[in-house]
């Protein structure tokens, strides 16, 4: 078999079936991944999300018997909505970050990679092949980087010149030995945008990162959110993509290439207040085709909750009341406290002092306790606000009243 021939042919195939991008590279170990994945380890910044044996990470002949290379790909996702419904006061809008619009990519790129592995079968039957999307044992970025198909940018995704990062990644091991592609070399250069506009402080330069505190992952956590992080969610329920909005490889980048990824507009960003109260069932039909449904509802409500405190949206009390009485996952009532004691109110103050009467988890009282603390302090400075205002007229009288409110 001529793989030269092979090799050729397969990428025009792979353009045929649409695949935006195709590279092709040795099953040599990836050594200097290891040494970041050892000082990662050391330094406690695996979120556990990763596959677990570090060796199997890095050989591609610990999980493929005398592979000699591998074949990766990329696909190009859409960056903008053709229709973007509008987040209004009362009707409040959470976003899902663009790598869970449309179809769950990991079915997308599984079939498309089947359909590789039928095309190669057919023209040699003795090719053995394995294929992985995301949850395999090899690193995605690194595969695709040294098969040439783009390179590592500083925020740790990988760039393209022609499609940005707005490209999922594939890749299959085979034991076919095909000429390989050269790497593109560094496409940063001096550019600090990313590092710049992370909201976390994750990216820490020369493409290393702490992925424990990206919001990325920090959104698809179960249990309770950082206050620091919480402040600055904004309207995310799942995932982040602000490194990416910001590079210049991804300014008027916008491909609409595949249908199963268009995005339905209502489930991308849809309303907050439905998603308090949606039952597992309706959540999976609803929202169970998109990637980011894949942790179950429950993180997508907690972060429901805190984007709606953000906006301080007092239509969502009721709501929210009913969370912190009803629900009976005590990350829901914690945060629905948390949540009232920011939005504020006579309604909100009386939900969160009987709760803490009746609440039982340890977790979800000190949540109760930090609300109750959170909603005097707003009370005091809202009042010293209006005591300000009104010194000139009675000065004694508000500053006394004032005193004795911060002794409460």
């Amino acid at each position: 078999m001529n793989l030269e021939q092979l090799k050729v042919d397969i990428q025009a195939y792979a353009t045929e079936i649409g695949i935006q991008k195709i590279g092709f590279t040795t099953a040599d170990p990836f050594l200097f991944l290891k040494e970041r994945l050892e000082i990662a380890e050391k330094e406690d910044v695996l979120t556990g999300f990763e596959h677990p044996v570090l060796e199997e990470r890095v050989y591609p002949d610990r999980i493929f018997t005398e592979p000699k290379s591998i074949i990766a790909i990329a696909l190009s996702y859409p960056s903008k909505l053709k229709a973007s419904p509008v987040s209004r006061k009362e009707s409040r809008r959470g976003v899902f970050a663009r790598a869970s619009w449309g179809i769950d990519y990991h079915t997308i790129l599984r079939e498309k990679l089947a359909l590789l592995e039928t095309f190669i079968k057919k023209r040699v039957p003795e090719a053995v092949m394995k294929s992985m999307v995301d949850t395999g044992e090899l690193s995605d970025v690194a595969v695709a980087e040294r098969a040439g198909i783009g390179a590592r940018g500083k925020n740790t995704l990988l760039l393209t010149k022609e499609y940005g990062s707005w490209v999922y990644l594939g890749e299959m091991i085979t034991n076919l030995a095909f000429p390989s592609d050269k790497p593109i070399g560094d496409l940063c250069g001096d550019c600090n945008q990313c590092i710049k506009a992370c909201p976390t402080g994750s990216l820490l330069g020369e493409g290393k990162m702490n992925p424990k505190i990206c919001l990325s992952y920090l959104t698809q956590t179960k249990g309770f959110l950082e206050d620091e992080y919480r402040e600055v969610l904004h309207n995310r329920l799942y995932g982040c993509d602000t490194c990416q909005v910001v590079c210049p490889y991804n300014r008027g980048k916008d491909f609409h290439l595949h249908e199963a990824m268009e995005p339905d507009p209502e489930l991308v960003r849809p309303e907050l207040k439905p998603l308090l109260k949606i039952s597992n069932r309706e959540f999976k039909e609803k929202f169970g085709n998109m990637a980011g449904s894949w942790r179950g509802k429950k993180p997508i409500q907690r972060n429901a909750i805190i984007v709606l405190a953000r906006y301080k949206d007092k239509t969502a009390v009721e709501p929210l009341i009913d969370c912190l009485k009803n629900d009976p996952r005590p990350v829901i009532r914690g945060t629905s406290a948390w949540a009232l004691a920011k939005i504020g109110g006579k309604e909100a103050e009386q939900a969160i002092f009987e709760a803490l009467t009746v609440e039982q988890d340890q977790e979800a009282l000190l949540e109760l306790e930090k609300a109750k603390k959170n909603h005097r302090n707003k009370v005091k400075k809202n009042y010293a606000k209006s005591c300000c205002t009104l010194s000139t007229r009675n000065p004694c009288k508000h500053r006394e009243h004032f005193t004795d409110v911060c002794r409460n």
